[in-house]
């Protein structure tokens, strides 16, 4: 596809953005998320109602605002690395299409939670963690490309234990609602994506390949002429 690029032979250009969006996105991410619990804090105010409560007109402002809410300086936490490493991970192999797949990640699992989650308060930014892992792994993958695959092994590697998360039998308190929607948000994504972002290298003996038929004689009319006299008078 046009516009597909490979992670070999980056220009300096493109490196630099993409360096940039990797670090930048996530770590503005992050600091929001602080700020919001550092204002909370100040003005000892909670501000669950702000999440999801699925079924509810008074829970659809979480769709959008219940990432931003986090229950204390612990759930905080529990996210804010996660969404670092994987949030920077995204925005550099994936630069193309990573602002469409958070934006999808952050909506999608919020309005799922809304349309199938228990009847309570859903806030924090988990679904998104579990989106991106998704994401990541299975875009490596399907696209199967060593660079990528190795992304998909080091999330199985750093964040494989999630799993559990997405069980309800594991703990009652979190929502593995969001868990659960979030990971399928971002399998679904990979699948949606597969034909956009990064693309494999072509190996170098295909592109030998390429350069020895460009090379093939020319059969035109022009260059059978000559030899034999056919073109001339």
């Amino acid at each position: 596809m046009e516009g597909r690029q490979n992670l070999e032979n980056i220009p300096d250009e493109v490196f630099r953005k993409k360096i940039f969006l990797s670090l930048v996105v996530p770590l503005l991410l992050v600091i929001i998320l602080w700020l919001v619990r550092f204002v909370e804090s100040q003005l000892g105010v909670s501000l669950i109602s702000l999440g999801v409560f699925p079924l509810e007109l008074k829970g659809i402002p979480g769709i959008f605002l219940s990432p931003l809410i986090h229950e204390n300086i612990s759930h905080l936490f529990n996210n804010t690395i996660p969404l670092l490493v994987l949030g920077s991970a995204l925005f550099y192999f994936y630069s193309d299409v990573a602002f469409r797949v958070l934006g999808f990640i952050w909506l999608a699992t919020g309005f799922l939670v809304w349309l199938a989650g228990r009847p309570a308060w859903h806030i924090g930014a988990s679904g998104i963690v579990y989106g991106l892992a998704s994401f990541l792994f299975l875009s490596g993958l399907i696209r199967r490309y060593f660079r990528l695959m190795a992304v998909s092994l080091l999330v199985v590697f750093l964040y494989g234990s999630m799993v559990w998360g997405m069980f309800p039998f594991i703990n009652h308190h979190v929502s593995w609602e969001s868990h659960m929607l979030g990971a399928v948000t971002g399998l679904v994504l990979a699948i949606i994506y597969r034909k956009e972002g990064p693309e494999r290298p072509v190996p170098d003996w295909m592109m030998s390949d390429e350069d020895d038929s460009d090379e093939e004689y020319d059969e035109s009319p022009e260059h059978l002429q000559g030899d034999d006299g056919l073109g001339e008078r």
